[in-house]
């Protein structure tokens, strides 16, 4: 299995099982810099070339496997079924350890039992897609984490915020003058970060189907991360270095986090003109050290540092 960091997925792109050229894009000889692919069988592919697909993915594993395994370089790699049934046929596959998990469509509590059942093998990890009417109850979300936490624990790389569909379940689409985050999706986004991300798990964000505004893309992926997010779909390969770079960590905020995380951390403290508290602020610290570690430091201008080494106790700041 390859890194089973939420934050090492980074633009997730989305391919159709049936494409001739997989293999060198699963080699990272194709597309550069792609750090997690999904295969999908379930919506990109039509019912009548679902036989076309398997037969595809299987010889795709065979060539895998006469390299000697996957590539280093290549991106994580996930396949999506289109059913709990097509994932229990697929989980018997031997050829599947070169493949890293599973995507699971609409997920929900009435399915989750079967998914647990289907997918038996512990090496593959899951990405639940949350997509269905019953995300925008609260309350289904309360017992969909409880079910989550019972029935697949340590088995959920990030749980996949399935923006077209909750859209679509309502009858609208995104319109490209703005970001999802002033249409309905603007209380689901929160609540969901607020309800799965309290107990611990991580959210990617739904796809930007505008492939001609760039400049709202990044405003959309600056909402994505202020939010939590770890990463985020793709619709095309010219998505990929742009919202690779919105997931990297500025180097003030990494500064920061390393102040927050060092073991001689004052109780409060003052670092680049802001309140530090570790004892609050230390779960912001860890995660923004994964991400930089994952997607890199973006180069920018530091504010003003402050003496004695950067940091300040905040009673000599105030007092």
């Amino acid at each position: 299995m390859a890194q089973c960091s939420a934050y090492a997925l980074g633009a997730t792109l989305y391919m159709p099982a049936t494409r001739p050229d997989i293999l060198e894009v699963v080699f990272g000889e194709k597309i550069q810099g792609l750090r997690s692919l999904v295969l999908c069988l379930e919506d990109a592919v039509a019912e009548t070339d679902v036989q076309q697909a398997l037969n595809n993915l299987k010889q795709l594993l065979s060539e895998i496997e006469a390299r000697g395994g996957r590539s280093p370089v290549g991106p994580i790699l996930f396949v999506r079924p289109r059913d709990s049934a097509m994932a229990g046929l697929l989980n018997e596959w031997p050829l599947m350890r070169h493949i890293d998990g599973f995507v699971v469509p609409k997920l929900c509590l009435s399915n989750l039992r079967e998914w647990q059942q289907a997918v038996s093998c512990d090496e593959l990890m899951l990405m639940p897609t949350l997509e269905t009417p019953e995300v925008f109850d609260p309350g289904a979300m309360i017992e969909l984490r409880s079910a989550l936490l019972e029935y697949l624990p340590g088995r959920i790389i990030a749980l996949r915020i399935g923006g077209n569909d909750l859209m679509g379940a309502l009858g609208l689409r995104r319109t490209p003058t703005m970001t999802l985050y002033s249409t309905p999706m603007g209380y689901v986004i929160p609540m969901l970060c607020g309800i799965m991300g309290s107990a611990g798990f991580a959210l990617t964000a739904p796809v930007f189907e505008q492939l001609n505004a760039p400049q709202l893309l990044e405003q959309e992926l600056a909402l994505d991360i202020a939010h939590g997010l770890v990463g985020k779909t793709a619709i095309h390969p010219s998505q990929i270095a742009v919202i690779h770079r919105a997931l990297q960590v500025t180097l003030e905020d990494l500064n920061s986090a390393r102040q927050i995380q060092c073991d001689t951390a004052p109780a409060v403290f003052k670092f680049n003109g802001a309140m530090c508290e570790p004892a609050t602020h230390s779960k912001w610290a860890k995660m923004i050290i994964e991400r930089a570690h994952w997607q890199g430091v973006r180069p920018g201008m530091n504010r003003s540092i402050d003496p004695l080494g950067g940091s300040l106790r905040w009673a000599e700041v105030v007092g």
